[in-house]
């Protein structure tokens, strides 16, 4: 199986001692980067532009915003002074008599631009307005207005989707900073706390785990971050919560777990990192986010149990207190999963064998012999 490829050790390998990476932060974030990407590969970010700037950071998409208004008015102040060069309406240049203008007020650079920008924000102080008499002048109002329309329709889209992201709703759910190995309903098992911080609810919530460390194989190769599933559930199950208030998630350590080997003294000794995930949809805006965290051996606390955070108030409320969110208490716990089966199989035989030896010494029953001779089939 998956979990026998995991050979737990007393110490960390060399080189890790002083320092554990995480794939995932505790906020989070992936922690991983790219090289030696073919240049060609780039490309496919232009490909998938809008997913491009919706991802990208908001110091760019306010640069973008900025850039993209400011090129297009000065890119068509250009369009407009080459038209009212070639017709001869700015300053200095020798008109006619009965000179007809293309724009009026357009005398160069400068007011040029300004009518650019009055064009395509509509704003039309007055001062400067084509007089028709140009064809070259409509086109250019009408194309000028449906780029601006465009870039409208695409900066406020950007900046709506960035702002409706599902991980900002994820920014409201909140897990324990550390796990606790502690005995739950007669199980050992490992327990973390998800807190909702909204009233609303994540719809279909579902939690899961993944345990990543380097492994080896019989054929010596090392497969670096190997994933093996980690279950976790609460009372209800696994799949579906009613997420309103704050959540123990557990997951059993039994010979199927790959915690099975572990014990309290050779868990801090190891390098290893547990990711743990929630899927669900915001109620809200129907919008599905996934949030995670991760563990490290240091921050599983074995022998400990979380302190109770809901409690009912006067006016009959629940009321939860975050201030033990994560803090938690030292409990009897088992050494280790093997020392517990052992313990609870000793305790089974010995309570199974105490029923028997009970059974033949009780004095309300009472031993009849039979003998051979009796015919007890004879009515």
């Amino acid at each position: 199986t998956r979990r026998s490829s995991f050979q737990w050790t007393s110490e960390p390998p060399a080189g890790q001692r002083s320092r554990r990476t995480r794939l995932v932060t505790k906020d989070g974030h992936c922690n991983i980067e790219f090289g030696n990407v073919e240049h060609g590969n780039h490309f496919a970010y232009l490909l998938d532009l809008w997913t491009t700037f919706v991802e990208i950071r908001w110091r760019f998409v306010l640069l973008l915003f900025v850039a993209s208004f400011t090129g297009s008015w000065f890119a068509f102040s250009l369009l407009w002074y080459w038209i009212a060069q070639t017709n001869g309406d700015l300053s200095g240049q020798n008109r006619t008599d009965g000179h007809v203008r293309c724009i009026d007020n357009v005398h160069g650079l400068t007011t040029a631009f300004l009518y650019s920008l009055e064009t395509q924000t509509t704003i039309g102080y007055g001062g400067r307005a084509p007089t028709g008499h140009c064809a070259g002048t409509v086109a250019l109002v009408v194309v000028q207005s449906l780029v601006g329309v465009f870039i409208n329709c695409f900066m406020c889209g950007v900046i709506l989707a960035k702002i409706s992201l599902p991980k900002k709703r994820a920014k409201t759910v909140t897990f324990s900073a550390t796990a606790a190995v502690c005995l739950t309903k007669g199980r050992l098992c490992l327990l973390i706390r998800v807190a909702n911080l909204r009233k609303t609810l994540l719809i279909g919530s579902q939690i899961y785990g993944k345990l990543l460390r380097t492994t080896g194989t019989a054929d010596g190769e090392t497969i670096i971050l190997d994933q093996v599933d980690v279950d976790f559930a609460v009372d209800a199950g696994k799949d579906n919560l009613f997420f309103v208030c704050p959540l123990t998630l557990y997951h059993v350590i039994n010979k199927s777990s790959p915690f099975y080997e572990l014990s309290a003294d050779t868990l801090p000794h190891q390098d290893f990192e547990l990711v743990v995930f929630l899927d669900g949809t915001a109620e809200s805006t129907s919008s599905s986010c996934q949030v995670r965290t991760s563990y490290v051996p240091q921050e599983i606390q074995w022998g400990f149990s979380f302190l109770p955070i809901v409690s009912h108030t006067k006016t009959g409320k629940y009321h939860v207190d975050f201030s033990n969110f994560s803090k938690s208490v030292q409990v009897p716990t088992p050494h280790c999963a093997r020392c517990f089966e052992t313990d609870s199989d000793q305790k089974n035989h010995n309570n199974h064998s105490g029923r028997q030896k009970k059974g033949i010494d009780n004095p309300g029953f009472h031993v009849i012999d039979i003998h051979d001779s009796v015919d007890i089939t004879k009515m």
